[in-house]
């Protein structure tokens, strides 16, 4: 690293917490699926901020509605109406198909947010005794690090020294839907689950398990919550997830590329049900859904649509998980993927991702490990044929290099 980097670095450790452990870059500029650390290095961005960046990064159309809107009106609370959340709440509604549209800023709020207005539905609507509700969540999944979701994930990581935690939630294995029928009970009011497991490793359930999800929900009167802050908004080729097994979730939950990665901005959507018990006073987010953010994800997912982001994610997608696969290397154990949501998985005895996603960063590449052995990959969906064949000859040198 160059003298610049290692003072950026060393000033980040003396200052701030360390909650994370970076990659050795220190980015400054971003356009496209591109992006330039301070000493004018380029990258390939294939993590894309978790998916938020889904758009490309610096987006000019995203980028003209931002500052247009901040030349306006940036914050009114809720406290007021403004003239961009109406706006908002009409094009997703029209777009996803929903009824209800809350909206907050963090993916985190929305699962939180969820979770409280499916609890308020099972004891006003469904008639579960108060106190009692339960919600259906799987092992392994990640939903957020709020106090109240880390209580009910089974990553030590998240979990150690922060409880006590909240009761009320019931842990089943992910793509098992024998466990989660013998799961529900008459006090269970969600089964709240991503439609692919991203932080897990990019972990894609057996084909038809949504569907027969879809069907034990309904046959129960449980809500189906899925969690597609991740998976939404075009990442796996569909506008939604769900779309890949013709299901229709009771609640979704959106965020990340809500905004083209330039505001935080997440959404609840879903039937008049759940958020109708929702009144005045009860729930609610000063900057949930200011009109600076609903000019921005207005504009992010305009673009998406209209420039055809999604379907070029599926043709992409498919090119880049047939070219992973078709990577001879001993050190792959599995590829998997839907859409531009990627990963390899490395075996044990490979050594930790880590090392692989370093020796990327040399070539040019900048993708993030999980889990030990998994590495993901996920570029933003503006991504081209050149670029991903570009992307998978610096990947197959890398997954076949000798680290002895």
């Amino acid at each position: 690293m160059s003298s610049s980097v290692i003072d950026f670095v060393a000033t980040e450790a003396r200052f701030g917490a360390h909650n994370y452990a970076p990659i050795g870059v220190v980015l400054s500029r971003g356009q496209g699926v591109w992006v330039w650390d301070t000493d004018g290095n380029r990258y390939l961005d294939c993590l894309s901020a978790y998916s938020a960046v889904s758009q490309g990064h610096c987006h000019p159309k995203i980028l003209a509605a931002m500052v247009e809107q901040a030349h306006r009106l940036t914050l009114t609370s809720r406290a007021f109406h403004n003239d961009q959340l109406a706006l908002f709440y009409e094009e997703i509604a029209a777009l996803t198909g929903s009824h209800k549209v809350l909206p907050m800023n963090s993916g985190a709020e929305a699962v939180e947010s969820a979770v409280k207005s499916v609890r308020k539905w099972g004891y006003e609507v469904k008639g579960v005794p108060d106190g009692q509700a339960e919600i259906i969540v799987c092992a392994n999944n990640f939903h957020g690090r709020t106090l109240g979701i880390v209580g009910f994930s089974t990553d030590p990581e998240t979990r150690t020294h922060f409880g006590p935690f909240a009761p009320g939630f019931r842990i089943i294995p992910f793509g098992d839907a024998a466990a989660l029928e013998e799961a529900m009970t008459p006090n269970t009011v969600a089964f709240l689950v991503e439609p692919i497991q991203g932080e897990a490793g990019v972990i894609i359930p057996p084909a038809g398990y949504f569907a027969k999800v879809r069907e034990l929900c309904t046959a129960n009167n449980v809500m189906l919550v899925l969690d597609e802050i991740q998976t939404g908004l075009g990442r796996t080729g569909k506008l939604l997830a769900e779309q890949h097994e013709g299901i229709e979730a009771d609640v979704t939950l959106l965020g990340k590329a809500l905004s083209g990665g330039f505001y935080p901005v997440s959404a609840v959507l879903s039937n008049n049900d759940v958020l109708g018990t929702l009144r005045p006073g009860q729930h609610g987010s000063t900057f949930g859904g200011n009109p600076l953010a609903c000019a921005v994800a207005r504009a992010a997912v305009r673009v998406l649509v209209e420039e055809g982001m999604i379907e070029n994610a599926a043709r992409q997608g498919a090119r880049f998980l047939e070219g992973l696969k078709d990577i001879r290397a001993n050190t792959i154990r599995e590829v998997r993927g839907r859409g531009l949501m990627l990963a390899v998985e490395l075996h044990p005895e490979a050594g930790r991702a880590r090392r692989y996603c370093e020796a990327l960063q040399s070539k040019g590449i900048l993708a993030k490990d999980t889990h030990e052995h998994t590495i993901r990959i996920a570029p933003p969906l503006v991504i081209t044929s050149d670029q991903v064949d570009w992307a998978l000859e610096r990947l197959a040198t890398t997954l076949t290099q000798d680290f002895s």
